[in-house]
């Protein structure tokens, strides 16, 4: 682990926040050229940068895979299956499904992994608390009885997949799998490209990015957002290397917020307490072999804050952590387990 003190006057193009990469001037018969294509993904965007020549129709294979995701795993397609399931009061059958069954085994593995500081099950909470289709609250007070029937609904414990069924176990019971969505989806966009005969790639889905093989034998480098909020021009904290097959995910309070009566309210919840968690953890970027890992666990580090973050990923061999750390007096210091 290393602490690093951050210059909060270091200014990038925006760009760059996305993707740094090396230059494309030939240098040898060695070299590809790189091809991008971009589009709109799971209400974001979608990047791809890949090398060698251009493949045919690849606009139109990523766009079919992204909607047969969506049509399985995104809560704003009225007839998807996660948006069935969360109407339904005893659970939908999977018969069909691709990606929703590898989704929830996954969250099972980082439910156990984080004690729960990661579970899909919180959506009645992160709607109480005005996100995730929910309002905004109008007060800083609490309804003690609604907060407390949000809380009931949730919990790892009380779904159950077996059969080619998904079943609740209270009619109140959702899920929410946002928090490991885009990640998933780069990896689905990855193992297209490699199929394709492209292993060499970069996908960026809403800032969560997976690199394959290299760029010209170079790893592909990615910048960290520095965590301002209202910020009017972005700026980084730091560069990475992607090593050949590794993904990274990151997250962070300083976007998805609002602010009612003084009390400000971000997006990370905690669903062990109910409560909205804002902590001296600012941003946390995971690194995994695969994105939906990486993003997953980026989650539960922002609920679990610096020491615990640490504590999941170096507990965890296929992990790494690049966390900003906030200080009292409005300092900002990176705390990582990459050298």
């Amino acid at each position: 682990m290393f602490r690093l003190p951050i210059n909060l006057c270091t200014r990038v193009p925006a760009l760059l926040l996305l993707l740094l990469t090396a230059c494309n001037n030939p240098r040898d018969d060695t070299y590809q050229p790189a091809h991008r294509l971009s589009g709109e993904a799971m209400g974001s965007y979608y990047r791809i940068t890949y090398l060698g020549e251009v493949l045919p129709g690849l606009q139109e294979s990523v766009d079919s895979l992204l909607d047969a995701y969506n049509l399985e795993l995104s809560p704003w397609v009225e007839e998807s299956t996660i948006s069935r399931f969360n109407r339904s009061d005893t659970g939908v059958s999977l018969a069909g499904t691709v990606h929703f069954l590898p989704n929830l085994e996954l969250a099972r593995r980082v439910v156990r992994a984080t004690d729960g500081a990661y579970d899909p099950t919180v959506a009645p909470l992160v709607k109480f608390w005005g996100f995730g289709g929910g309002e905004h609250r109008k007060t800083a007070v609490v309804d003690s009885v609604a907060w407390d029937s949000a809380r009931a609904q949730v919990g790892f414990d009380l779904i159950r997949f077996d059969d080619g069924f998904l079943h609740k176990a209270k009619p109140g019971v959702q899920l929410d799998l946002n928090a490991s969505a885009k990640g998933y989806g780069v990896d689905l966009l990855s193992e297209l490209l490699t199929e394709r005969g492209r292993p060499d790639h970069l996908i960026d889905i809403g800032g969560e990015m997976r690199g394959g093989g290299t760029k010209n034998g170079k790893p592909w480098t990615v910048a960290i957002r520095l965590p301002e909020e209202n910020a009017t021009e972005l700026a980084a904290a730091g560069t990475l290397p992607l090593e050949e097959g590794r993904a990274i995910a990151t997250s962070g309070n300083y976007l998805n917020f609002y602010e009612v009566e003084g009390e400000k309210y971000s997006h990370t919840i905690d669903p062990r307490t109910g409560r909205v968690e804002r902590n001296a953890l600012l941003s946390a970027s995971v690194l995994a072999p695969d994105c939906a890992t990486a993003d997953a666990f980026a989650t539960a580090c922002m609920v679990v804050g610096p020491e615990g973050a640490m504590g999941l990923v170096e507990g965890n061999g296929e992990l790494e952590g690049y966390f900003l750390v906030g200080g009292a007096g409005g300092e900002l210091e990176v705390v990582s387990t990459l050298e």
